[in-house]
């Protein structure tokens, strides 16, 4: 392995994201199976106010880990000089570079997680639409890092990849 810090750093921060992403796939697996509703969010079991705390974790946890952290990692890999970009500017530069499908979708993905993460609606129904709302952007969130994880892999075939899917 090369040995170039950007390349040591960027194989860490992705190693971080896919540990997010693989107990965030457990976690919109467990939510599916238990299909909660407006009754359920109107009194919460332990159980379920577990499920819905690691779920909320991980999604805005991979989110910013992936914003803050290896979309960052993945510009310094390839020799950008990222220092005076904003974090505009740098999604735009990753669109520009294929890496990122959208800027916008990006932002529009940060908003739903800032909606979810951040706002406690006061009914049980429009808790659901937020959760509803924030699974969608979980997938969406999973297939932006796939994106990435792919194009690390072929973009860097000489760094150790911790995952290929």
């Amino acid at each position: 392995m090369n040995d170039a810090p950007e390349l040591f750093a960027l194989r860490q921060n992705l190693e971080v994201c896919l540990i997010h992403r693989d107990t965030l796939r457990e976690a919109l697996d467990d939510l599916e199976q238990r299909a909660l509703g407006t009754s359920d969010l109107e009194a919460l079991t332990k159980a379920d106010r577990r499920l819905l705390d690691q779920f909320a974790y991980r999604y805005t946890r991979l989110q910013d880990d992936l914003g803050a952290r290896l979309m960052p990692a993945v510009l310094r890999a390839l020799q950008e000089d990222i220092g005076p970009l904003s974090m505009r500017d740098r999604l735009d530069r990753l669109e520009q570079l294929g890496w990122l499908a959208s800027a916008e979708d990006w932002n529009a993905l940060r908003r739903v997680r800032n909606e979810f993460a951040h706002d406690y609606p006061a009914t049980a129904a429009e808790r659901l639409q937020r959760l509803i709302a924030a699974q969608r952007a979980a997938v969406a969130l999973l297939v932006v890092l796939a994106r990435f994880v792919e194009r690390i892999a072929n973009q860097f075939p000489d760094l150790p990849h911790p995952d290929s899917g």
